[in-house]
């Protein structure tokens, strides 16, 4: 008789992420990534032990320098090509200083309507259902590659 449960080798394993989208007057923060010299929302992975809230105060801290509050979740984005799903918040700040960080070179407020050349496309995509105010989350696929994103193949 089979067992119901999945073997190791076929166990579900994904990563949850965050990311915060923080506006100030019609403008969004990103931060220039070190690793990769492209600008994106702050956020990260949910390290075991946390909650999705701790996870999101923590990216920001991290790469932000500045403390926020979550005001309500946009979208759960789906990256089956990861095996990852990302919940992105509106957040806003409530302390801290905003400066670079071990991982992001350079902090910044963009307009929205002026983001720079090279925001990763998923971001892009996050601070556009941001902008739409929906009153329920939305849910979408984000199908390609950091790589594809990026324009290396």
């Amino acid at each position: 008789m089979e067992s119901s449960s999945l073997s190791e080798t076929h166990a579900a394993y994904f990563r949850i992420g965050v990311s915060a989208v923080i506006m100030q007057e019609k403008r969004v923060l990103l931060a220039l990534r070190r690793d990769i010299e492209w600008w994106n929302l702050p956020g990260g992975g949910m390290e075991p032990g946390e909650t999705v809230e701790q996870t999101v105060l923590r990216e920001v801290r991290e790469e932000t320098g500045l403390e926020v509050a979550i005001e309500r979740l946009i979208g759960v984005y789906s990256k089956p090509q990861k095996r990852e799903v990302v919940l992105s918040f509106a957040c806003r700040v409530v302390g801290g200083t905003l400066h670079e960080t071990e991982e992001s070179r350079e902090c910044r407020f963009f307009a929205v309507d002026a983001l720079p050349e090279k925001t990763l496309p998923k971001h892009r995509q996050r601070i556009e259902d941001a902008l739409l105010q929906q009153e329920r989350a939305l849910l979408r696929d984000q199908l390609t590659t950091t790589a594809e994103d990026q324009g290396l193949v």
